[in-house]
C-alpha cells in the first residue's frame, strides 16, 4: 500500500524545514522564471517578515516569509527562478520536488506580461503537477507602456486557473492577489485547470504506468507527471520517487510495465532525446494557443529599442569594447568618489582612537595594554573600514544597478563562448564580475552554476580578479610611479585606465587557468545553459541602494572586520617584539628575502602580504611601517614623500609592477579562503584556490624580473 498525500507532504514539509507557527498555517509556493519580478511580488507580500538560509543539503538560497490574508495565516516559500522544470539544473530539480512532494496548498507563478507566451510553458509544466494554481502576470504597466494588449479573461479561460493582472511594484495592485489567494484555498470543490496533451504515442505510454501509479499516489496529476518523468528514464526522479514514496514503490507490476513502455517507444522509432523534444514542442504549442488573439501587440516595435541597443551592447564587434568602457568608468567612478569619505572616517577613526585613549588612561590601563588595542587592534580595524567601506559602497551600487537594469545577463551573453572554450560555463562571467567587488561575494554567487565542476571552476579562479580590497594598493603604486601624484580629473581618468589593463591580466589569467584546470583536475565538457536577455527596465534607485549595501556591502565589511581584529594583535605582537633587537616582523621580512628577490621584490613586501591575509587594504602601511622602523600602522603620508620613502629602500619600476603584479595574483584574503571552506566543504579545494593563484603571481613575477634583466 503506497503512502497518501498528506503523509508525503508532511515528510517533504520536514525535509524543506517550513516554519509554521501553528498547524493551520497554509503553505503558499512562489515560481517563477528569472527576471519576472518574482522577488518583488515576494517582499511585497511578506515585509519584513522574511527568514533566508540554504535548502538542506543544498548550495541554492530559500527565502521564506510570512503574510495574513482576510481568512488565513501563510508561509510563502520563493522557490528558486527557473524556466523549466524539465531539465536538471539545481534551482529545477528543488522547484520540481517542493512542487511534486510538498503538495502546497497554493502555487502562484509569476510571468513578464512583454513576453506572456514565453512564461507561459513553466505555467504548463507547473498545472501538470498541481491544480491549486495562481497565475499573476506582473509588469502590466510596461506591457500598457509597450502597447502589449493581455486579455486576462480569455487567459484564465483557456488555462482553467485563476488569472491577474499585476504590477507588483505597487502594493495596492497585490489586493486582489491577496483575496484570490483565500479563494483558491478555501474552494475545496475539483478544480479542472487543462492539461497539456502529447502525440498519440506518448499518450498511450503515460497510459500503461499511470493506472499501477495511481494507486500508488491517490494524485491524478502527480500520476500522470511521475509516468512522463520515468519515461524519460529520469534516474533522480527514480530516487526522489523512493524518498518519499518508500523502496516499496516500484514493485513488479511498475518495473514490468517501465520496461514495456520504453520497448512500445522503441519500436515507434522515439527515442529518449526524441520524447524530451516532443514534450517540449507540446508546451511550446500549447503556449502559442493559449496567447492566440488574447495577447495583442498594437505596436510591432515595441522592443526595438532593446534589439537596437543590443546590437550595440552585444554586438560582434562592439560588445567587448562596451564592456571595457562601462569597466573603466565604473573604477574610475569609485576611484575618484572613495578619496574624501575615506578621508573623513580615518578622521573619525583618528579622533576615536584619542577618546578611547583618554579612557584607558583614566580606567588605569597600563601603556602595554593600550598601546596593543589602539595601535594594534584598532588601527588595523580602522585601516579596513576607512579604505574598505567607500569603495565597496561606490562599487556594488554601480554593480547592481547594471544588474537591475538587465545589462549583467548581455555580459554573461558575450563572455558565455569564451568560458564555453575553457570548458566551463557562461554563468561564470556574473560571478567573475562580482569578485571585482569581493571575492567572497563572487564565491558565494557561484551557486547560480549548476555543474558541480563547473562550480569548482569558478570558485579555484575567482581571486584571479582583484577585489576592491586590492585597489588601494594598485592605485597608489600606479599613482606614484606611472600617473603622478597631482589630483585632478587627468590623473583620475589615467588611473582608471591603467587600473582596467591591469584587470585585464587578471581576466586573461582567469581564462587561462578554467582551461588549464578543465583540462587537468576538474575535466569535462561545458554543459548548456538557458540565458533570457530581460528588457532592459528603469532601475529601482532605493532598492538598489538597499540591496547593495545590507545584502553586500555591509555582510563582506563585517567578515573583514572580523579577521581584522586578531590580525592586528599579530601585527603588533611582530612589531614590538625583539629578538637580538631586532624585531620579529624584520627577522621574518629576512627570511623571506632570498624568494622575493626571485620575485622582483623584497622580504618586507612578501611579509606584508602574508600579514595582510584578513584584509588587503593593510599591505601598504605594513610596508611602510617596516620601513621606518614604527611599532604600529601610521597614516601613509603624502604620495610624494611615500615615493621617495620607498625608492629610499630600494624601490625601482621592476619592483613596482611586481608589486602589482602579485597584488593582482596571490592568495585570497582571510573572508574568501572561510567562504571558500564553506561553499565547498572541501579541505583540498580551499587549499588549491589559494595555492594555484599563489604559484601564478611568484611565477609571472619571477618571468617579469627575468625578462626586466635581460632587457636593462
Amino acid at each position: 500500500m503506497g503512502l497518501t498525500k498528506n503523509s508525503v507532504a508532511h515528510r517533504a514539509s520536514d525535509s524543506l524545514k517550513i516554519k509554521k507557527q501553528s498547524s493551520s498555517d497554509k503553505t503558499i509556493a512562489l515560481a517563477g522564471n528569472p527576471n519576472v519580478g518574482k522577488s518583488t511580488v515576494f517582499n511585497a507580500l511578506t515585509g519584513m517578515n522574511q527568514h533566508t538560509g540554504n535548502w538542506p543539503g543544498k548550495t541554492v538560497t530559500c527565502a521564506s516569509g510570512r503574510f495574513n490574508t482576510k481568512n488565513n495565516s501563510n508561509v510563502l516559500i520563493d522557490l528558486p527562478g527557473t524556466y523549466s522544470l524539465l531539465s536538471h539544473s539545481e534551482e529545477e530539480e528543488i522547484a520540481k520536488d517542493f512542487l511534486c512532494f510538498s503538495s502546497p496548498d497554493a502555487t502562484i507563478v509569476v510571468c513578464d506580461a512583454t513576453c506572456l507566451e514565453r512564461n507561459l510553458n513553466l505555467v504548463l509544466q507547473i498545472m501538470e503537477i498541481s491544480s491549486n494554481i495562481i497565475v499573476c502576470i506582473n509588469m502590466m504597466d510596461e506591457a500598457n507602456r509597450k502597447k502589449i494588449k493581455i486579455d486576462i479573461n480569455t487567459i484564465e479561460k483557456r488555462l482553467g486557473v485563476p488569472v491577474l493582472g499585476i504590477c507588483a511594484r505597487k502594493k495596492k495592485s497585490l489586493t486582489s492577489l491577496l483575496n484570490c489567494i483565500d479563494k483558491t484555498i478555501n474552494n475545496k470543490k475539483e478544480k479542472f485547470p487543462i492539461q497539456t496533451e502529447y502525440e498519440e504515442n506518448i499518450e498511450t505510454a503515460i497510459s500503461m504506468l499511470f493506472p499501477l501509479i495511481m494507486e500508488k499516489t491517490n494524485n491524478a496529476r502527480i500520476s500522470r507527471w511521475l509516468s512522463l518523468r520515468l519515461l524519460e528514464d529520469n534516474d533522480d526522479v527514480q530516487k526522489k520517487i523512493v524518498l518519499y514514496f518508500g523502496e516499496e514503490f516500484f514493485d513488479g507490476q511498475i518495473i514490468n510495465a517501465l520496461e514495456n513502455t520504453k520497448i512500445f517507444l522503441k519500436n515507434k522509432g522515439i527515442s529518449e532525446n526524441e520524447l524530451k523534444d516532443k514534450i517540449v514542442s507540446a508546451f511550446i504549442r500549447k503556449a502559442e494557443d493559449i496567447c492566440k488573439n488574447a495577447v495583442i501587440y498594437e505596436n510591432k516595435g515595441y522592443n526595438l529599442f532593446d534589439r537596437k541597443t543590443d546590437k550595440i551592447l552585444t554586438g560582434k564587434f562592439t560588445a567587448y569594447p562596451v564592456m571595457l568602457l562601462f569597466l573603466m568608468l565604473v573604477f574610475w567612478i569609485t576611484i575618484t568618489g572613495a578619496n574624501y569619505p575615506s578621508e573623513l572616517l580615518s578622521g573619525l577613526f583618528s579622533k576615536a582612537e584619542a577618546l578611547f585613549d583618554s579612557l584607558l588612561l583614566k580606567a588605569g590601563a597600563p601603556q602595554l595594554l593600550r598601546s596593543c588595542l589602539l595601535e594594534g587592534i584598532w588601527r588595523v580595524l580602522s585601516w579596513v573600514v576607512s579604505v574598505m567601506l567607500p569603495p565597496m559602497a561606490i562599487f556594488f551600487p554601480l554593480f547592481t544597478l547594471l544588474e537591475d537594469v538587465g545589462y549583467l545577463p548581455r555580459i554573461a551573453y558575450n563572455l558565455d563562448k569564451t568560458f564555453m572554450r575553457c570548458n566551463a560555463c557562461g554563468k561564470q562571467a556574473l560571478t567573475m564580475c562580482m569578485g571585482f567587488g569581493c571575492n567572497a561575494a563572487g564565491v558565494v554567487g557561484c551557486r547560480i552554476i549548476d555543474s558541480k565542476r563547473e562550480r569548482l571552476l569558478a570558485i579555484l579562479t575567482n581571486s584571479f580578479v582583484p577585489c576592491n580590497g586590492r585597489f588601494p594598493t594598485l592605485i597608489a603604486i600606479l599613482t606614484m610611479f606611472f600617473v603622478g601624484t597631482k589630483t585632478n580629473m587627468a590623473s583620475s581618468l589615467l588611473s582608471a585606465l591603467f587600473l582596467t589593463v591591469i584587470i585585464l591580466i587578471g581576466i586573461f589569467a582567469t581564462f587561462f587557468s578554467t582551461w588549464a584546470l578543465s583540462k587537468t583536475l576538474l575535466k569535462g565538457e561545458p554543459s548548456s545553459f538557458t540565458l533570457e536577455l530581460p528588457p532592459y527596465r528603469k532601475p529601482q534607485i532605493f532598492k538598489v541602494l538597499v540591496r547593495s549595501v545590507f545584502d553586500r556591502t555591509l555582510f563582506v565589511l563585517g567578515r573583514a572586520m572580523v579577521s581584522a581584529i586578531p590580525a592586528g594583535l599579530i601585527i603588533w605582537i611582530m612589531a614590538n617584539v625583539t629578538v637580538g633587537n631586532v624585531t620579529l616582523l624584520n627577522h621574518a621580512a629576512a627570511f623571506l628575502n632570498p624568494l622575493a628577490q626571485f620575485m622582483g621584490l623584497d622580504g618586507v613586501i612578501l611579509l606584508a602580504f602574508i600579514l595582510g591575509l584578513p584584509a588587503n587594504e593593510i599591505v601598504l602601511p605594513i610596508i611602510f611601517m617596516a620601513y621606518m622602523a614604527q611599532g604600529a600602522i601610521t597614516e601613509i603620508p603624502d604620495l610624494t614623500l611615500l615615493r621617495e620613502i620607498l625608492m629610499g629602500n630600494g624601490w625601482t619600476i621592476l619592483t613596482a609592477v611586481n608589486t602589482m603584479l602579485f597584488s593582482l595574483m596571490h592568495w585570497p584574503c582571510s573572508t574568501t579562503i572561510l567562504t571558500i571552506k564553506k561553499e565547498t566543504g572541501s579541505a583540498k579545494w580551499t587549499f588549491l584556490s589559494v595555492a594555484i593563484p599563489t604559484l601564478s603571481g611568484i611565477f609571472l613575477c619571477m618571468i617579469t624580473t627575468l625578462i626586466y634583466n635581460i632587457i636593462i
